[in-house]
């Protein structure tokens, strides 16, 4: 059976961290990008430069389950049902510039 290069992707990151919903991360952590939902919301996420293997910060949890993504000086505030479709792993804490 073969497998998309996206799954295969999806397999490696996932052997070697544990992978979450981005809904599950808390204010303050850095996390990795590891799967954006295809089509029309992937290209407008890659305009606004988040696409797998881009590091993130959660820059805050609002009520109702947006998050609020920080990459550079630019906020990105992604609502509860796209964030649970984005799945990331945590790249380390503040301050931290590397995995």
């Amino acid at each position: 059976m073969k497998i998309s290069e996206n799954e295969r992707k999806l397999k490696i990151m996932h052997q070697s961290k544990e992978v979450h919903q981005l809904t599950s991360i808390k204010s303050g952590q850095w996390v990795r990008i590891v799967s954006v939902p295809h089509g029309i919301l992937k290209a407008q996420f890659v305009r606004l430069g988040i696409h797998e293997g881009e590091r993130v910060k959660c820059l805050e949890r609002l009520p109702g389950g947006t998050v609020v993504l920080q990459k550079n000086r630019q906020h990105i505030a992604v609502g509860n049902q796209l964030a649970k479709a984005i799945l990331v792993t945590i790249s380390g804490e503040k301050g931290a510039h590397r995995d």
